[in-house]
């Protein structure tokens, strides 16, 4: 049995995925600031209706939200890529679950979106989500200096790559 499955956010997961943000601000900074009330969610939830985004959330079988999965700026026709960007909770943390999730997250974007490569950007000193995506398969591709702005500030973030027929 899987320790972790993925299903499509849904709507009626705003409460506890707000809930889970709010109380994960400290553990989310300074890598990510997600939504932490309703109407950061609906912005959020409204880009997943657009069909250039799907946004995944992983849980153990018995309901304990473990991460929250964005394939986003989906170009399908022969570029077929798109972002990958993700997020766990300290509640799940440390027992490779966010890791699982990841691998069926690609699995997802290449069996179901359809994609040859996803691209995942993380800042250098984020040494557990780029352990992550390494055990994973990705391949740093270079450096993006002050690439995303996070928590009010243009952050630098190594740009890693997997491909469809990586592995």
């Amino acid at each position: 049995m899987s320790k972790v499955e993925i299903e499509r956010a849904r709507r009626g997961d705003a409460p506890e995925l707000i809930a889970a943000n709010l109380a994960n601000r400290d553990y989310h900074r300074p890598w990510v600031q997600p939504f932490t009330d309703q109407a950061g969610f609906e912005l959020w939830f409204a880009d997943q209706q657009t069909g250039a985004s799907v946004a995944l959330i992983g849980r153990t079988p018995g309901g304990e939200l473990v991460g929250t999965f964005n394939i986003s700026q989906i170009f399908l026709r022969g570029f077929r890529s798109a972002y990958l960007g993700y997020y766990g909770y300290r509640e799940t943390a440390g027992r490779g679950l966010m890791g699982e999730a990841l691998k069926l997250v690609i699995r997802y974007a290449f069996d179901e979106v359809g994609l040859h490569r996803i691209e995942a950007n993380v800042q250098p000193a984020n040494t557990r989500s780029r352990a992550m995506i390494e055990r994973a398969g990705f391949r740093q591709e270079g450096f993006s200096p002050r690439y995303l702005k996070v928590d009010g500030e243009w952050r630098d973030h190594e740009r890693w790559a997997l491909l469809a027929d990586d592995g």
